[in-house]
């Protein structure tokens, strides 16, 4: 065979086998995608920064596995008062949307992380800065401020999440707020906001009818933590064992506050795992009060990990529990 003959013939085995390649190569692509597909070409996971677990649990309820959520208070921790660490820095840097209480709850860390971490998503007005207080009732708006009240807040009490009214209007503002951040999974979003609602609405019913029986009593709490759960359920917190926000209690205090719950025959205590048990104990030897384990977040009492309705399931559970000692 000849130079050309041979030329000849290798064009032709190649130009048949072109077309091989390229069917081969298509079938591949499409058990790739088959296989392979929903993960790979899903739309990327919102990466969503929240400042306290109770917030994070509803976002979760919002989001699904939409959001790859970091929650930066731990739930045996107080919100007001957390290490900044500079890992914290980092995660705001790289999140699409940062979601927190507002009203002042998270003013003595949270501003200078923001700024640190160089964010203009995250910038005061933008549609990735959530502030979960804007859709909220804000309860005890003080009319002026001193030092002589402590450790108080000008917006109001920041306490807000624990009462169910308002955790329905802060998962509406979450979606809101995500839909205009990922308008992609806008209707995602809203679905999943129906489905918490409807679910959240039905506790609403039970909680509220294992509590009607004790409407009006009151409860011992170390910090005014509760006027959002008290006004949903009809109780009172009306008693402190700090004298004063961020104030803690004197001997003396604690002498008084003994006989202020025997009077109003205040005979359960509310204790947080963020907040010292001794003064609270110390005040069940003299009264007889009953102690009752509680927190705002999700994971902050034992029993509660998986999320907001579990929290508030077992918090009614055991108040009803402890009153109808």
């Amino acid at each position: 065979m000849t130079r050309t003959q041979e030329t000849s013939a290798s064009w032709c085995r190649t130009a048949i086998w072109r077309p091989r390649v390229g069917k081969l190569r298509l079938a591949l692509s499409l058990c790739f995608a088959l296989f392979c597909g929903p993960e790979l070409f899903a739309a990327a996971r919102l990466n969503v920064v929240v400042t306290t677990p109770d917030l994070a649990s509803i976002a979760r309820e919002v989001g699904g596995d939409a959001l790859d959520i970091t929650t930066l208070v731990r739930p045996t921790e107080d919100a007001h008062f957390i290490d900044a660490k500079p890992s914290f820095m980092v995660k705001l840097n790289r999140a699409d949307a940062l979601i927190e209480g507002g009203a002042e709850l998270e003013s003595g860390w949270l501003g200078p992380l923001v700024q640190g971490a160089r964010n203009a998503k995250l910038a005061v007005g933008a549609p990735g800065r959530i502030a979960c207080n804007a859709t909220v009732n804000m309860l005890e708006i003080p009319a002026s401020l001193s030092r002589d009240q402590g450790d108080i807040h000008a917006s109001g009490n920041p306490h807000y999440v624990i009462a169910p009214s308002n955790a329905l209007k802060v998962a509406a503002n979450i979606a809101d707020r995500l839909s205009v951040v990922d308008p992609s999974r806008a209707d995602d979003y809203r679905q999943r906001l129906r489905i918490f609602q409807d679910r959240l609405i039905a506790k609403q019913v039970v909680w509220r009818k294992a509590l009607e029986p004790h409407r009006g009593r009151q409860i011992v709490s170390y910090h005014n933590s509760w006027p959002y759960f008290a006004a949903e359920f009809g109780l009172k917190f009306e008693l402190f064992i700090e004298p004063k926000p961020g104030i803690p209690p004197s001997p003396a205090h604690l002498a008084g506050l003994v006989t202020a719950m025997k009077e109003k025959r205040a005979l359960v205590i509310f204790v947080e795992p963020s907040l010292g048990r001794k003064a609270a104990e110390t005040l069940v030897r003299s009264t007889g009060a009953v102690l009752v384990p509680a927190s705002q977040f999700p994971g902050g009492i034992k029993g509660t990990e998986a999320g907001y309705v579990e929290l508030l399931d077992t918090l009614v559970s055991s108040l009803a529990q402890a009153f109808a000692q």
